[in-house]
Parts: C-alpha cells; structure tokens; sequence
C-alpha cells in the first residue's frame, strides 16, 4: 500500500511559476508509474501529467505541455510538477496518483493523494 501527500499548492499570479510535491510512503514507491491530475470546479477530473517507474517516460496534456515538468527521485519517495507560466485555467485541485502503468484514465491509479488546491490569479 501507498500513501501520497501533496504539498506545494497556493496563489499564483498568471505567468508565474510553482513546483507541487507528492511524498510517498512506503519502499515499493520505485515499482510505481505516477500521475498527477486536477480537477476544478464542476469540471471532470483530468490527467495532467504521468511518469514511469523509471522516470524514463513522462506523458503530457497538451494544454501542459512546454509548461510542466513532472519528474521524481525515488530516493525520496517524491514525485514533483513544476508548473511554469500558469494562466488562469490552471486553478483547479491538484492530485498525485501511483499505479502499476502511466495511464490518462483515472481508474487505473489505485492509490490517491489527498489533493491541493493551485489558484491562478489574472
């Protein structure tokens, strides 16, 4: 079993920049691909981004793409998304997930962070 917490999320002034972190607890982190999602008010849960266990494949949304950054140290048991030049269609709650494939389809993550809101000012 794994456990994620995110931290990271805050404010941000369109055009600026954050890094979201996803600790994981556990010692299998390493055997895991990894996701991260957002949702925002009254909209569906998304991918946003996924790297494999290797951190040798990283898959974007193309809205993302050139703008985020995923990648984790599994030294650590962290996953991370650097978020550059954020518009205001970024605000949503952001969420790690763990599973066995990088997948854009939610329901093949089986383990979930509790989330953090990202809040992108005009």
């Amino acid at each position: 079993q794994v456990q994620l917490v995110e931290s990271g999320g805050g404010l941000v002034q369109a055009g600026g920049s954050l890094r979201l972190s996803c600790a994981a607890s556990g010692r299998t982190f390493s055997s895991y691909a990894m996701g991260w999602f957002r949702q925002a008010p009254g909209k569906e849960r998304e991918f946003v981004a996924g790297i494999s266990y290797s951190g040798g494949s990283t898959y974007y949304l193309d809205s993302v793409k050139g703008r985020f950054t995923i990648s984790r140290d599994n030294a650590k048991n962290t996953v991370y998304l650097q978020m550059n030049s954020v518009k205001p269609e970024d605000t949503a709650v952001y969420y790690c997930a763990a599973g066995g494939i990088v997948d854009t389809k939610a329901y093949e993550y089986a383990y979930w962070g509790q989330g953090t809101q990202v809040t992108v000012s005009s």
